[in-house]
């Protein structure tokens, strides 16, 4: 029964076979031709303490508030809106 549907599944492994060829070399190439390197370079350099250590501060996406220049209206409101927060001079009664 399967051996009728032979050309389609000899097709589906050929194609995972090339897909799989290529990610391979993909692979190959890239620990090759950029990890080592990076080990090789930047790696070391740390490992020697030739770099600055690494603070997790420097690559932490900063909040609003803490970024320059960036005034957030909604967290110092003027004025007598309805804002989310209660308030207890509204005049409200």
């Amino acid at each position: 029964m399967l051996s009728a549907f032979f050309p389609f599944y000899q097709f589906l492994w050929t194609a995972y076979f090339v897909t799989m060829f290529l990610v391979g070399f993909w692979c190959i190439f890239m620990f090759f031709g950029y990890v080592i390197p990076i080990w090789l370079t930047s790696g070391l350099m740390e490992y020697f303490g030739k770099t600055k250590p690494f603070d997790p501060e420097d690559v932490r996406r900063k909040t609003m508030t803490e970024q320059e220049g960036v005034e957030l209206v909604y967290s110092n409101p003027k004025g007598r809106g309805p804002f989310l927060h209660s308030h207890d001079n509204h005049g409200h009664h």
